[in-house]
Protein backbone atom coordinates (compact mmCIF):
# COMPACT_ATOMS: atom_id res chain seq x y z
CA UNK A 1 0.00 0.00 0.00
CA UNK A 2 1.44 3.36 -1.12
CA UNK A 3 0.86 6.95 0.86
CA UNK A 4 -1.75 7.90 -1.59
CA UNK A 5 -3.71 4.80 -0.53
CA UNK A 6 -3.29 5.73 2.94
CA UNK A 7 -4.71 8.70 2.29
CA UNK A 8 -7.72 7.33 0.52
CA UNK A 9 -8.28 4.90 3.14
CA UNK A 10 -8.60 7.50 5.90
CA UNK A 11 -10.79 9.59 4.00
CA UNK A 12 -9.61 11.34 1.08
CA UNK A 13 -10.95 14.41 0.75
CA UNK A 14 -12.08 14.56 4.38
CA UNK A 15 -12.86 17.49 6.67
CA UNK A 16 -9.36 17.28 7.89
CA UNK A 17 -8.25 18.52 4.43
CA UNK A 18 -10.94 20.80 3.38
CA UNK A 19 -10.28 22.89 6.65
CA UNK A 20 -6.46 22.03 7.08
CA UNK A 21 -6.55 23.64 3.50
CA UNK A 22 -8.31 26.21 3.67
CA UNK A 23 -6.65 27.63 6.42
CA UNK A 24 -3.20 27.35 4.94
CA UNK A 25 -4.44 28.82 1.96
CA UNK A 26 -6.42 31.98 3.06
CA UNK A 27 -3.03 33.94 4.39
CA UNK A 28 -2.13 33.69 0.38
CA UNK A 29 -4.94 36.56 -0.11
CA UNK A 30 -1.94 39.12 1.12
CA UNK A 31 0.64 38.15 -0.22
CA UNK A 32 -0.06 39.65 -3.24
CA UNK A 33 -0.56 42.63 -1.12
CA UNK A 34 2.86 42.52 0.26
CA UNK A 35 4.50 41.55 -3.31
CA UNK A 36 3.26 44.08 -4.90
CA UNK A 37 2.44 47.33 -2.29
CA UNK A 38 4.95 49.63 -3.02
CA UNK A 39 2.95 50.25 -6.29
CA UNK A 40 1.04 52.25 -3.92
CA UNK A 41 3.40 52.97 -1.00
CA UNK A 42 6.20 54.12 -2.68
CA UNK A 43 3.67 55.87 -5.84
CA UNK A 44 5.51 59.06 -7.04
CA UNK A 45 2.71 61.83 -7.20
CA UNK A 46 3.80 64.74 -9.29
CA UNK A 47 6.19 67.25 -7.42
CA UNK A 48 7.87 70.15 -8.14
CA UNK A 49 10.92 72.51 -6.24
CA UNK A 50 9.79 74.24 -3.02
CA UNK A 51 10.75 77.74 -3.65
CA UNK A 52 12.54 79.70 -0.92
CA UNK A 53 11.13 80.14 2.59
CA UNK A 54 10.28 83.94 2.68
CA UNK A 55 8.49 83.33 -0.66
CA UNK A 56 5.08 84.55 -0.57
CA UNK A 57 3.17 81.76 -2.27
CA UNK A 58 -0.19 83.32 -1.78
CA UNK A 59 0.77 86.20 -4.00
CA UNK A 60 -0.11 85.38 -7.86
CA UNK A 61 2.68 84.08 -9.61
CA UNK A 62 4.68 83.71 -7.17
CA UNK A 63 4.99 80.14 -6.91
CA UNK A 64 5.58 79.59 -10.90
CA UNK A 65 8.18 82.44 -10.96
CA UNK A 66 11.05 80.27 -9.51
CA UNK A 67 9.14 76.78 -11.49
CA UNK A 68 11.01 76.39 -15.23
CA UNK A 69 9.25 74.75 -17.67
CA UNK A 70 10.30 71.25 -19.52
CA UNK A 71 9.38 70.69 -23.42
CA UNK A 72 5.87 69.94 -22.41
CA UNK A 73 4.93 73.05 -20.56
CA UNK A 74 4.76 71.27 -16.69
CA UNK A 75 6.79 72.24 -14.12
CA UNK A 76 10.47 70.83 -14.04
CA UNK A 77 10.25 68.30 -11.11
CA UNK A 78 14.22 68.47 -9.69
CA UNK A 79 15.09 72.27 -11.12
CA UNK A 80 14.17 75.73 -9.89
CA UNK A 81 15.11 78.85 -11.11
CA UNK A 82 17.84 80.32 -8.54
CA UNK A 83 16.02 83.38 -8.71
CA UNK A 84 12.08 84.12 -9.67
CA UNK A 85 11.77 85.00 -13.40
CA UNK A 86 8.77 87.24 -14.31
CA UNK A 87 8.70 87.27 -18.65
CA UNK A 88 6.35 88.76 -20.17
CA UNK A 89 2.50 87.61 -20.86
CA UNK A 90 0.64 87.00 -24.10
CA UNK A 91 -2.53 88.50 -24.49
CA UNK A 92 -4.52 85.67 -23.07
CA UNK A 93 -2.42 85.98 -19.85
CA UNK A 94 -0.19 83.03 -19.55
CA UNK A 95 3.47 83.90 -19.62
CA UNK A 96 6.28 83.56 -22.66
CA UNK A 97 8.77 80.92 -21.97
CA UNK A 98 11.00 82.29 -18.89
CA UNK A 99 14.99 81.75 -19.05
CA UNK A 100 17.35 82.11 -16.25
CA UNK A 101 20.12 80.04 -13.92
CA UNK A 102 18.40 76.58 -12.26
CA UNK A 103 19.66 74.85 -9.30
CA UNK A 104 18.70 71.38 -7.87
CA UNK A 105 15.64 71.52 -5.01
CA UNK A 106 17.22 72.77 -2.15
CA UNK A 107 14.42 73.22 -0.02
CA UNK A 108 12.60 70.37 -0.94
CA UNK A 109 9.54 69.60 -3.06
CA UNK A 110 5.97 69.72 -2.82
CA UNK A 111 3.93 67.29 -3.97
CA UNK A 112 0.35 66.65 -5.40
CA UNK A 113 -1.81 64.69 -2.46
CA UNK A 114 -4.90 64.77 -4.35
CA UNK A 115 -4.65 60.46 -5.16
CA UNK A 116 -1.55 59.83 -2.76
CA UNK A 117 -1.97 61.40 0.80
CA UNK A 118 1.66 59.79 2.06
CA UNK A 119 3.90 57.34 0.70
CA UNK A 120 7.22 56.94 1.56
CA UNK A 121 8.26 58.68 -1.41
CA UNK A 122 7.00 61.98 -0.13
CA UNK A 123 8.15 61.36 3.55
CA UNK A 124 11.48 60.93 2.55
CA UNK A 125 11.88 62.57 -0.64
CA UNK A 126 12.99 60.00 -2.72
CA UNK A 127 13.04 61.82 -6.22
CA UNK A 128 15.58 63.44 -8.08
CA UNK A 129 19.03 62.57 -7.42
CA UNK A 130 17.52 60.15 -4.67
CA UNK A 131 14.95 58.42 -6.81
CA UNK A 132 17.06 55.41 -6.79
CA UNK A 133 16.20 54.47 -3.06
CA UNK A 134 12.88 53.61 -4.21
CA UNK A 135 13.88 51.13 -5.80
CA UNK A 136 16.70 49.85 -3.67
CA UNK A 137 13.38 49.16 -1.12
CA UNK A 138 11.72 46.69 -3.30
CA UNK A 139 14.99 45.19 -4.49
CA UNK A 140 15.46 44.56 -0.32
CA UNK A 141 12.39 42.88 0.04
CA UNK A 142 13.42 40.89 -2.95
CA UNK A 143 16.68 39.96 -1.16
CA UNK A 144 14.77 38.72 1.84
CA UNK A 145 12.28 37.04 -0.28
CA UNK A 146 15.31 35.11 -1.92
CA UNK A 147 16.83 34.38 1.46
CA UNK A 148 13.85 33.53 2.75
CA UNK A 149 13.98 30.54 0.09
CA UNK A 150 17.25 29.87 0.92
CA UNK A 151 16.60 29.63 4.36
CA UNK A 152 13.35 28.36 4.97
CA UNK A 153 13.30 26.05 2.62
CA UNK A 154 15.97 23.82 3.61
CA UNK A 155 14.40 24.23 7.46
CA UNK A 156 11.45 22.83 6.43
CA UNK A 157 13.26 19.60 5.15
CA UNK A 158 14.89 19.29 8.33
CA UNK A 159 12.29 20.56 10.97
CA UNK A 160 9.02 20.23 9.12
CA UNK A 161 6.62 22.65 7.37
CA UNK A 162 4.04 23.58 10.56
CA UNK A 163 7.31 24.68 12.80
CA UNK A 164 8.32 26.82 10.04
CA UNK A 165 4.39 27.99 8.86
CA UNK A 166 3.98 29.50 12.71
CA UNK A 167 7.48 31.40 12.55
CA UNK A 168 6.84 32.70 9.15
CA UNK A 169 3.17 34.06 10.17
CA UNK A 170 4.66 35.97 12.98
CA UNK A 171 7.59 36.64 11.75
CA UNK A 172 5.36 38.62 8.81
CA UNK A 173 3.12 40.46 11.39
CA UNK A 174 5.91 41.74 13.48
CA UNK A 175 8.19 42.94 10.70
CA UNK A 176 5.10 44.04 8.59
CA UNK A 177 3.86 45.90 11.42
CA UNK A 178 7.32 47.71 12.18
CA UNK A 179 7.66 49.17 9.03
CA UNK A 180 4.34 50.90 9.57
CA UNK A 181 6.01 52.86 12.80
CA UNK A 182 9.18 52.76 10.67
CA UNK A 183 11.25 56.38 11.73
CA UNK A 184 13.61 56.61 8.94
CA UNK A 185 13.87 54.84 5.27
CA UNK A 186 16.91 52.45 6.21
CA UNK A 187 14.81 51.43 9.23
CA UNK A 188 11.72 50.51 6.58
CA UNK A 189 14.09 49.01 4.03
CA UNK A 190 15.26 46.36 7.13
CA UNK A 191 11.61 45.48 8.27
CA UNK A 192 10.81 44.92 4.45
CA UNK A 193 13.76 43.15 4.02
CA UNK A 194 12.88 40.53 6.92
CA UNK A 195 9.22 40.51 5.81
CA UNK A 196 10.35 39.42 2.24
CA UNK A 197 11.97 36.40 4.14
CA UNK A 198 9.31 35.32 5.93
CA UNK A 199 6.57 35.60 3.36
CA UNK A 200 9.07 33.42 0.81
CA UNK A 201 8.60 30.61 3.94
CA UNK A 202 5.12 30.90 3.74
CA UNK A 203 4.36 30.67 0.30
CA UNK A 204 6.36 27.22 -0.34
CA UNK A 205 5.32 25.41 2.88
CA UNK A 206 1.61 26.76 1.86
CA UNK A 207 1.84 24.34 -1.37
CA UNK A 208 3.81 21.75 -0.15
CA UNK A 209 1.55 21.11 3.62
CA UNK A 210 -1.27 20.81 1.50
CA UNK A 211 0.12 19.19 -1.81
CA UNK A 212 1.49 16.47 0.89
CA UNK A 213 -1.84 15.77 2.38
CA UNK A 214 -3.89 15.55 -0.61
CA UNK A 215 -4.51 12.20 -2.66
CA UNK A 216 -3.15 12.22 -6.73
CA UNK A 217 -6.23 13.49 -7.96
CA UNK A 218 -6.88 16.75 -6.02
CA UNK A 219 -3.24 17.76 -6.37
CA UNK A 220 -3.94 20.52 -9.44
CA UNK A 221 -7.29 21.51 -7.74
CA UNK A 222 -5.13 22.42 -4.78
CA UNK A 223 -2.29 24.53 -6.82
CA UNK A 224 -5.16 26.34 -8.90
CA UNK A 225 -6.84 26.99 -5.54
CA UNK A 226 -4.01 28.28 -4.36
CA UNK A 227 -3.41 30.61 -7.50
CA UNK A 228 -7.27 31.91 -7.26
CA UNK A 229 -6.45 33.55 -3.48
CA UNK A 230 -3.10 35.06 -4.76
CA UNK A 231 -5.57 36.67 -7.56
CA UNK A 232 -8.41 37.32 -5.33
CA UNK A 233 -5.67 39.34 -3.42
CA UNK A 234 -4.83 41.67 -6.09
CA UNK A 235 -8.67 42.83 -6.05
CA UNK A 236 -8.26 43.36 -2.17
CA UNK A 237 -4.64 45.21 -2.85
CA UNK A 238 -6.64 48.00 -5.05
CA UNK A 239 -9.91 47.99 -2.99
CA UNK A 240 -7.94 48.46 0.34
CA UNK A 241 -5.25 50.83 -1.51
CA UNK A 242 -8.21 52.88 -2.63
CA UNK A 243 -10.01 53.10 0.61
CA UNK A 244 -6.50 53.82 3.03
CA UNK A 245 -4.40 55.54 0.92
CA UNK A 246 -1.52 56.70 3.34
CA UNK A 247 1.09 54.19 3.31
CA UNK A 248 1.33 53.58 7.03
CA UNK A 249 -1.77 52.58 7.62
CA UNK A 250 -2.13 50.55 4.67
CA UNK A 251 1.14 48.78 5.46
CA UNK A 252 -0.21 48.16 8.86
CA UNK A 253 -3.69 46.84 7.26
CA UNK A 254 -2.21 44.11 5.52
CA UNK A 255 0.53 43.14 8.10
CA UNK A 256 -1.78 42.78 11.22
CA UNK A 257 -4.19 39.64 10.07
CA UNK A 258 -0.97 37.64 10.40
CA UNK A 259 -1.01 37.44 14.23
CA UNK A 260 -4.17 36.12 13.41
CA UNK A 261 -2.80 33.58 11.05
CA UNK A 262 0.15 32.72 13.81
CA UNK A 263 -2.52 32.30 16.38
CA UNK A 264 -4.39 29.58 14.32
CA UNK A 265 -1.63 27.95 12.66
CA UNK A 266 -0.94 25.77 15.85
CA UNK A 267 -3.50 23.62 15.09
CA UNK A 268 -2.17 23.07 11.92
CA UNK A 269 -1.00 18.79 11.67
CA UNK A 270 2.24 17.79 10.84
CA UNK A 271 2.85 16.73 6.89
CA UNK A 272 2.60 12.88 7.52
CA UNK A 273 4.73 12.03 4.42
CA UNK A 274 7.61 14.41 5.78
CA UNK A 275 7.18 12.72 9.33
CA UNK A 276 7.94 9.30 7.63
CA UNK A 277 10.57 10.24 5.28
CA UNK A 278 12.41 11.57 8.49
CA UNK A 279 12.05 8.01 10.19
CA UNK A 280 9.57 9.05 12.45
CA UNK A 281 6.64 6.16 12.30
CA UNK A 282 5.74 6.88 15.81
CA UNK A 283 4.42 10.55 14.96
CA UNK A 284 3.51 9.73 11.47
CA UNK A 285 0.79 6.84 13.23
CA UNK A 286 -0.24 9.65 15.37
CA UNK A 287 -0.91 12.44 12.69
CA UNK A 288 -2.51 9.37 10.54
CA UNK A 289 -4.83 8.49 13.47
CA UNK A 290 -5.58 12.02 13.77
CA UNK A 291 -6.65 12.64 10.55
CA UNK A 292 -8.59 9.49 10.82
CA UNK A 293 -10.54 11.19 13.41
CA UNK A 294 -11.51 14.29 12.26
CA UNK A 295 -12.51 12.50 8.94
CA UNK A 296 -14.55 10.06 10.71
CA UNK A 297 -12.71 6.98 10.40
CA UNK A 298 -12.27 6.23 13.31
CA UNK A 299 -12.40 2.31 12.51
CA UNK A 300 -9.54 2.88 9.92
CA UNK A 301 -7.56 4.60 12.05
CA UNK A 302 -7.61 2.48 15.01
CA UNK A 303 -6.47 -0.48 12.22
CA UNK A 304 -3.37 1.81 12.16
CA UNK A 305 -0.49 0.21 13.66
CA UNK A 306 3.15 -0.05 13.71
CA UNK A 307 3.45 -3.22 11.69
CA UNK A 308 0.86 -1.90 8.95
CA UNK A 309 2.76 1.51 8.76
CA UNK A 310 5.98 -0.06 8.16
CA UNK A 311 4.53 -2.52 5.66
CA UNK A 312 3.06 -0.17 3.74
CA UNK A 313 5.78 2.95 4.05
CA UNK A 314 8.68 0.66 4.08
CA UNK A 315 10.24 2.26 1.13
CA UNK A 316 9.97 5.89 2.50
CA UNK A 317 11.36 3.79 5.86
CA UNK A 318 14.63 1.80 4.09
CA UNK A 319 15.29 4.85 1.92
CA UNK A 320 14.39 8.43 2.57
CA UNK A 321 16.36 8.82 6.09
CA UNK A 322 19.74 10.57 4.54
CA UNK A 323 18.99 14.63 5.79
CA UNK A 324 18.61 16.58 2.84
CA UNK A 325 20.99 18.83 1.46
CA UNK A 326 20.90 21.64 -1.12
CA UNK A 327 24.25 19.90 -2.60
CA UNK A 328 22.36 16.52 -3.70
CA UNK A 329 20.45 19.15 -6.38
CA UNK A 330 24.05 18.80 -8.04
CA UNK A 331 25.57 15.59 -7.48
CA UNK A 332 22.61 13.12 -7.76
CA UNK A 333 22.58 13.45 -12.33
CA UNK A 334 18.88 12.89 -11.67
CA UNK A 335 18.26 15.83 -9.44
CA UNK A 336 20.81 18.09 -11.30
CA UNK A 337 18.57 17.63 -14.35
CA UNK A 338 15.36 18.72 -12.93
CA UNK A 339 17.27 21.87 -11.04
CA UNK A 340 19.03 23.25 -13.97
CA UNK A 341 15.37 22.79 -16.12
CA UNK A 342 13.37 24.29 -13.47
CA UNK A 343 15.95 26.67 -11.89
CA UNK A 344 15.24 28.08 -16.06
CA UNK A 345 11.75 28.58 -15.62
CA UNK A 346 11.48 30.25 -12.34
CA UNK A 347 13.96 32.97 -13.20
CA UNK A 348 12.07 33.51 -16.45
CA UNK A 349 8.67 33.22 -14.96
CA UNK A 350 9.53 35.90 -11.76
CA UNK A 351 11.81 37.95 -14.35
CA UNK A 352 9.07 38.76 -16.90
CA UNK A 353 6.47 38.89 -14.39
CA UNK A 354 8.10 41.50 -12.04
CA UNK A 355 8.75 43.59 -14.76
CA UNK A 356 4.96 44.36 -15.94
CA UNK A 357 3.55 44.08 -12.24
CA UNK A 358 6.09 46.48 -10.74
CA UNK A 359 5.64 49.80 -13.18
CA UNK A 360 1.19 50.33 -12.84
CA UNK A 361 2.56 54.05 -12.73
CA UNK A 362 4.54 53.46 -16.33
CA UNK A 363 0.25 52.80 -18.39
CA UNK A 364 -0.65 56.04 -18.14
CA UNK A 365 -3.76 55.13 -16.71
CA UNK A 366 -5.48 54.79 -13.31
CA UNK A 367 -3.16 52.72 -10.67
CA UNK A 368 -6.28 51.50 -9.10
CA UNK A 369 -7.89 50.33 -12.26
CA UNK A 370 -4.79 49.03 -13.67
CA UNK A 371 -3.94 46.78 -9.96
CA UNK A 372 -8.07 45.46 -10.92
CA UNK A 373 -7.48 44.20 -14.66
CA UNK A 374 -4.16 42.95 -13.68
CA UNK A 375 -5.89 40.73 -10.57
CA UNK A 376 -8.72 40.07 -13.34
CA UNK A 377 -6.77 38.31 -16.04
CA UNK A 378 -5.53 35.62 -13.92
CA UNK A 379 -9.61 34.19 -13.22
CA UNK A 380 -9.77 33.10 -16.84
CA UNK A 381 -5.98 32.14 -17.09
CA UNK A 382 -5.95 30.56 -14.04
CA UNK A 383 -8.98 28.48 -15.51
CA UNK A 384 -7.46 27.93 -18.51
CA UNK A 385 -4.19 26.82 -17.04
CA UNK A 386 -6.17 24.25 -14.72
CA UNK A 387 -7.84 22.70 -17.37
CA UNK A 388 -5.19 22.35 -19.20
CA UNK A 389 -2.85 21.00 -16.32
CA UNK A 390 -5.42 18.03 -15.83
CA UNK A 391 -6.29 17.10 -19.23
CA UNK A 392 -2.94 17.51 -21.11
CA UNK A 393 -0.39 17.74 -18.20
CA UNK A 394 1.90 19.93 -16.49
CA UNK A 395 4.19 19.99 -18.80
CA UNK A 396 2.01 21.43 -21.64
CA UNK A 397 0.93 23.61 -19.62
CA UNK A 398 3.94 25.17 -18.19
CA UNK A 399 5.74 25.52 -21.74
CA UNK A 400 2.67 27.06 -23.22
CA UNK A 401 2.38 29.84 -21.03
CA UNK A 402 5.62 31.10 -21.09
CA UNK A 403 6.02 30.90 -24.74
CA UNK A 404 2.40 32.80 -24.95
CA UNK A 405 3.93 35.47 -22.29
CA UNK A 406 7.19 36.14 -23.92
CA UNK A 407 5.27 36.41 -27.15
CA UNK A 408 2.78 39.04 -25.91
CA UNK A 409 5.72 41.27 -24.65
CA UNK A 410 7.91 41.59 -27.47
CA UNK A 411 5.01 42.03 -29.57
CA UNK A 412 4.37 45.13 -27.63
CA UNK A 413 7.93 46.32 -28.30
CA UNK A 414 7.21 46.85 -31.51
CA UNK A 415 3.92 48.57 -30.99
CA UNK A 416 3.95 52.48 -31.51
CA UNK A 417 4.03 54.26 -28.26
CA UNK A 418 0.88 56.13 -28.89
CA UNK A 419 -1.31 52.72 -29.19
CA UNK A 420 -1.69 52.63 -25.24
CA UNK A 421 -4.86 50.30 -25.59
CA UNK A 422 -3.35 47.80 -27.70
CA UNK A 423 -0.08 48.07 -25.78
CA UNK A 424 -1.70 47.87 -22.12
CA UNK A 425 -3.71 44.76 -23.69
CA UNK A 426 -1.15 43.25 -24.68
CA UNK A 427 0.67 43.72 -21.55
CA UNK A 428 -2.68 42.56 -19.88
CA UNK A 429 -2.87 39.33 -21.27
CA UNK A 430 1.43 38.56 -21.06
CA UNK A 431 1.05 38.77 -17.43
CA UNK A 432 -2.24 36.47 -17.21
CA UNK A 433 0.05 33.87 -19.09
CA UNK A 434 2.87 34.11 -16.27
CA UNK A 435 0.55 34.10 -14.00
CA UNK A 436 -1.04 30.72 -15.17
CA UNK A 437 3.10 30.18 -15.51
CA UNK A 438 3.82 30.69 -11.84
CA UNK A 439 0.44 28.38 -10.45
CA UNK A 440 1.65 25.75 -12.92
CA UNK A 441 5.55 26.00 -11.62
CA UNK A 442 4.69 25.53 -8.11
CA UNK A 443 2.48 22.33 -8.43
CA UNK A 444 4.97 20.73 -10.89
CA UNK A 445 8.16 21.18 -9.02
CA UNK A 446 6.67 19.93 -6.02
CA UNK A 447 5.39 16.88 -7.65
CA UNK A 448 8.89 16.51 -9.58
CA UNK A 449 11.22 16.58 -6.39
CA UNK A 450 11.14 13.53 -4.04
CA UNK A 451 9.98 14.18 -0.27
CA UNK A 452 13.31 14.33 1.58
CA UNK A 453 14.46 17.08 -0.83
CA UNK A 454 11.04 19.00 -1.64
CA UNK A 455 11.00 21.81 0.23
CA UNK A 456 14.91 22.20 -0.56
CA UNK A 457 13.83 21.82 -4.54
CA UNK A 458 11.51 24.12 -4.00
CA UNK A 459 13.47 26.86 -1.77
CA UNK A 460 15.83 26.83 -4.29
CA UNK A 461 13.60 27.76 -7.33
CA UNK A 462 12.12 30.31 -5.53
CA UNK A 463 15.42 31.36 -4.93
CA UNK A 464 16.08 31.43 -8.89
CA UNK A 465 12.56 33.23 -9.30
CA UNK A 466 13.89 36.11 -6.58
CA UNK A 467 17.06 36.82 -8.47
CA UNK A 468 14.51 37.41 -11.80
CA UNK A 469 12.91 39.69 -9.30
CA UNK A 470 16.48 41.89 -8.34
CA UNK A 471 17.38 41.85 -11.72
CA UNK A 472 14.26 43.07 -13.35
CA UNK A 473 14.27 46.32 -12.49
CA UNK A 474 17.63 46.76 -13.45
CA UNK A 475 16.48 45.98 -16.75
CA UNK A 476 14.30 48.48 -16.75
CA UNK A 477 17.16 51.43 -16.82
CA UNK A 478 18.16 49.62 -20.37
CA UNK A 479 14.77 52.11 -21.35
CA UNK A 480 17.04 54.56 -21.88
CA UNK A 481 19.20 53.21 -24.71
CA UNK A 482 15.53 52.58 -26.36
CA UNK A 483 12.32 52.71 -24.69
CA UNK A 484 11.23 49.27 -26.06
CA UNK A 485 14.42 47.58 -25.11
CA UNK A 486 13.42 46.04 -21.56
CA UNK A 487 10.25 45.23 -23.49
CA UNK A 488 12.74 42.77 -25.63
CA UNK A 489 14.58 41.64 -22.82
CA UNK A 490 11.82 40.67 -21.05
CA UNK A 491 9.71 38.52 -24.21
CA UNK A 492 13.15 36.95 -24.98
CA UNK A 493 13.83 35.02 -21.65
CA UNK A 494 10.41 33.23 -21.25
CA UNK A 495 10.41 32.72 -24.87
CA UNK A 496 13.86 30.72 -24.41
CA UNK A 497 13.27 29.21 -20.88
CA UNK A 498 10.10 27.47 -22.36
CA UNK A 499 12.14 24.86 -23.91
CA UNK A 500 13.56 23.77 -21.01
CA UNK A 501 10.07 22.86 -20.41
CA UNK A 502 10.36 19.78 -23.03
CA UNK A 503 12.89 18.53 -21.39
CA UNK A 504 11.04 17.48 -17.91
CA UNK A 505 9.29 14.12 -17.17
CA UNK A 506 5.31 14.38 -17.02
CA UNK A 507 3.60 14.27 -13.24
CA UNK A 508 0.47 13.71 -14.55
CA UNK A 509 -1.40 11.50 -12.54
CA UNK A 510 1.52 9.85 -11.17
CA UNK A 511 2.51 9.34 -7.55
CA UNK A 512 4.63 12.13 -5.47
CA UNK A 513 8.28 10.34 -6.06
CA UNK A 514 9.33 9.85 -2.09
CA UNK A 515 13.30 8.79 -2.60
CA UNK A 516 15.95 9.49 -4.76
CA UNK A 517 15.83 6.10 -6.06
CA UNK A 518 12.07 7.19 -7.51
CA UNK A 519 13.49 10.01 -9.25
CA UNK A 520 15.96 7.67 -10.49
CA UNK A 521 13.66 4.90 -11.53
CA UNK A 522 11.20 7.85 -13.19
CA UNK A 523 13.79 8.82 -15.49
CA UNK A 524 14.96 5.60 -16.89
CA UNK A 525 11.52 4.66 -17.30
CA UNK A 526 11.65 1.52 -15.25
CA UNK A 527 8.36 1.99 -13.23
CA UNK A 528 6.24 3.09 -16.06
CA UNK A 529 4.21 -0.59 -16.16
CA UNK A 530 3.79 -1.20 -12.31
CA UNK A 531 2.79 3.08 -12.18
CA UNK A 532 0.04 1.40 -14.92
CA UNK A 533 -1.08 -1.31 -12.74
CA UNK A 534 -1.61 1.03 -9.65
CA UNK A 535 -3.33 3.69 -11.29
CA UNK A 536 -6.07 1.01 -12.36
CA UNK A 537 -6.17 -0.24 -9.58
CA UNK A 538 -6.67 3.11 -7.48
CA UNK A 539 -9.29 4.35 -10.13
CA UNK A 540 -12.42 2.37 -7.80
CA UNK A 541 -11.30 3.91 -4.93
CA UNK A 542 -11.18 7.66 -6.68
CA UNK A 543 -14.45 7.06 -7.83
CA UNK A 544 -15.60 5.99 -4.51
CA UNK A 545 -13.62 8.70 -2.77
CA UNK A 546 -15.03 11.33 -4.73
CA UNK A 547 -18.66 10.67 -5.13
CA UNK A 548 -18.67 10.40 -1.20
CA UNK A 549 -17.21 13.47 -0.82
CA UNK A 550 -18.95 15.69 -4.12
CA UNK A 551 -15.81 16.13 -6.02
Amino acid sequence: MAFNDLLLQLGGVGRFQQIQVTLVVLPMILMASHNTLQNFTAAIPTHHCRPPADTNLSKDGELEAWLPRDGQGQPESCLRFTSPQRGPRFPNGTETNRTGATEPCTHGWIYDNSTFPSTIVTEWDLVCSHRTLRQLAQSLYMVGVLLGAMIFGYLADRLGRRKMLILNYLQTAVSGTCAAFAPNFPVYCAFRLLSGMSLAGITLNCMTLNVEWMPIHTRACVGTLTGYVYSLGQFLLAGVAYAVPHWRYLQLLVSVPFFVFFIYSWFFIESARWYSSSGRLDLTLRALQRVAWINGKREEGANLSMEVLRASLQKELTMGKGQASATMLLRCPALRHLFLCLSMLWFATSFAYYGLVMDLQGFGVSIYLIQVIFGAVDLPAKLVSFLVVNSMGRRPAQMASLLLAGICILINGVVPQDQSIVRTSLAVLGKGCLAASFNCIFLYTGELYPTMIRQTGLGMGSTLARVGGIVSPLVSMTAELYPSVPLFIYGTIPVAASAAAALLPETLGQPLPDTLRDVENRRRGKKTQQQQQQEKQMVPLQASAQEKHGL
